[in-house]
């Protein structure tokens, strides 16, 4: 029996932002389909605008599955998770034996087509790179929906992920801040003229 797939399927139960007030839950599940969504559409900036040569599919794929470990280890609120190096190291390397336990439970004639999705490979490097922007992004996305609602509680985070953007080098991430996130802000009607 293989359970890979059944467990992927349990990220809908993961919750993200533990620590705070959501007016709306966002579950790993919604949260990867977005930076899947984000890191194809970076690819795709850098393709197009800036003569890259990304492979954006690949890149929608590991934004799919980026936080699939989190199935085993939870949902570690960024502050504790990046308290101090310690911290940080050791959940690090919880997230590498949940990767590989993943990996296990995928038949053997599959393991090497997933391997590249939850491990970095050098030649893939730069596409890890966009799924972190787009991950950020989908943080500060997920900031603006939040402060829409009327939530103050996401309003430190916001700050904090904006200028996280900021230092973030990748020209294909301040394209889709300038070009796309200003429409984050509006309602359904204002999105629909």
């Amino acid at each position: 029996m293989n359970q890979f797939f059944a467990m992927m399927s349990r990220m809908k139960y993961i919750d993200r932002w533990a620590l705070m007030r959501n007016a709306r839950q966002e579950t790993i599940s919604e949260h990867s389909m977005e930076v899947s969504m984000l890191a194809h559409a970076l690819a795709v900036i850098g393709n197009k605008r800036l003569g890259k040569n990304y492979n954006a599919e690949k890149a929608a794929l590991i934004g799919l599955y980026h936080d699939a470990n989190e199935i085993i280890t939870g949902d570690m609120p960024t502050p504790v998770k990046y308290a101090n190096d310690k911290i940080k190291d050791a959940y690090k390397e919880v997230e590498k034996v949940a990767c590989e336990k993943l990996l296990r439970m995928l038949p053997e004639d599959m393991k090497e087509s997933y391997f590249s999705i939850f491990f970095p490979q050098d030649e893939e490097i730069m596409l890890w790179k966009l799924v972190k922007g787009a991950d950020k992004l989908s943080a500060y996305i997920k900031c603006i929906e939040e402060e829409n609602a009327g939530n103050k509680e996401f309003s430190t985070a916001k700050q904090t992920i904006y200028e996280q953007l900021k230092e973030i080098q990748l020209e294909e991430v301040k394209i889709f801040i300038k070009e796309f996130l200003p429409a984050y802000g509006r309602t359904l009607d204002e999105l629909s003229e």
